[in-house]
């Protein structure tokens, strides 16, 4: 029942108030930047006139600073929107279709409902943790030296060898090998499912067949396969080329190349501003955990393990969420977005 006067409720509300938000997300998507100004920047106007009241709903009111904080926190291309005496006015309209259906929700008890307390709660925790790690970490504060150091203790993120991979045919006998070299060169066999199906009816090796025959991508200085593996591998040049077979102690292998990466090498410069990030990323989770950790510590936590126990959870398979029904979202304690990597 809920959701569906939650549905209601936001179909009035899209008639309304959120058209305003729905023009400032299109003016975002086209570039505009969403930026607040505050009423402070008008040198020419009035400190008075900020308090005087726009509107009344009820006990509700809307003054002058409500108002133009509302209309300038919206993107350039809205501001320009809302110049005129009737353009302000269909604004105000807007607020107070907000908050006529909001007071409405409320005479119903609406504010006491679960899911409704459940939703605050949720942004209550984004907004807290936005103004708490907003400036307490910051980019700029990741040391230099913890960068250098980070690129040289992981370097071999940053410099990878040239890669090949190839899927198998691994046989025992030699007269057995030669004929699936010959059966994977034919035309009809040239793509990868054919191939497949090749391991599938040939291969002896059990672990490979179960992946299709796919040895994964490797380097020259792989020791997890038969170095004349590895060498012819490195010899197939084009995608799809077959090798003859090669002997090895553990049987006869006819190979297939599936892919190939070329191989790469960054300095430091070229990566500085992605460890920049990924160190200020780190050290922003480690605040916040610990900031939550001093949260739990001072507050008196208790868990009733015979009361948990017995709590029932439905297994069965739900039944598919209709369109603009509004699913089950858990509760996460949100990480503040980081700025972009410097350049």
């Amino acid at each position: 029942m809920l959701g569906v006067l939650l549905g209601s409720f936001g179909t009035l509300l899209a008639a309304g108030y959120l058209a305003c938000a729905k023009k400032e997300n299109k003016a975002q998507a086209t570039g505009g930047a969403r930026k607040p100004e505050s009423p402070a920047t008008f040198a020419d106007q009035n400190p008075a006139d900020l308090t005087e009241v726009v509107a009344t709903i009820d006990s509700t009111t809307i003054t002058v600073k409500e108002l133009q904080d509302r209309i300038n926190r919206q993107s350039p291309y809205v501001r320009a929107k809302y110049t005129s005496l009737e353009q302000k006015k269909d604004f105000v309209d807007n607020l107070i279709r907000f908050e006529v259906i909001a007071a409405e929700a409320k005479r119903r008890g609406y504010d006491q409902d679960p899911e409704v307390v459940q939703t605050m709660k949720q942004v209550m925790i984004q907004k807290l943790m936005k103004d708490e790690f907003e400036t307490r970490v910051k980019l700029e504060d990741v040391p230099e030296d913890d960068i250098k150091k980070f690129f040289e203790e992981h370097k071999s993120e940053y410099n990878k060898p040239e890669e090949v991979r190839v899927s198998a045919i691994i046989v025992k006998k030699k007269d057995v090998a030669q004929k699936v070299a010959e059966e994977a060169k034919q035309p009809a066999n040239q793509d990868n499912k054919a191939f497949r199906d090749l391991v599938a009816k040939y291969s002896e090796d059990e672990d490979s067949k179960a992946r299709g025959g796919d040895l994964r991508f490797f380097a020259a200085d792989t020791k997890e396969i038969p170095a004349d593996v590895v060498k012819a591998a490195f010899t197939l040049q084009n995608q799809g080329d077959v090798s003859a077979p090669i002997q090895t102690d553990k049987g006869f292998y006819i190979l297939k190349q599936t892919g190939r990466r070329k191989a790469i090498t960054k300095v430091y410069d070229e990566v500085k501003g992605q460890i920049q990030n990924r160190l200020y990323r780190e050290r922003r989770q480690k605040a916040m955990e610990e900031f939550v950790d001093g949260l739990k510590k001072n507050a008196k936590i208790e868990i009733k393990e015979a009361a948990l126990g017995k709590v029932r959870v439905d297994t069965s398979t739900p039944p598919p969420v209709a369109p603009g029904e509004p699913g089950e979202r858990p509760t996460v304690v949100p990480a503040p977005r980081p700025p972009a990597p410097k350049q």
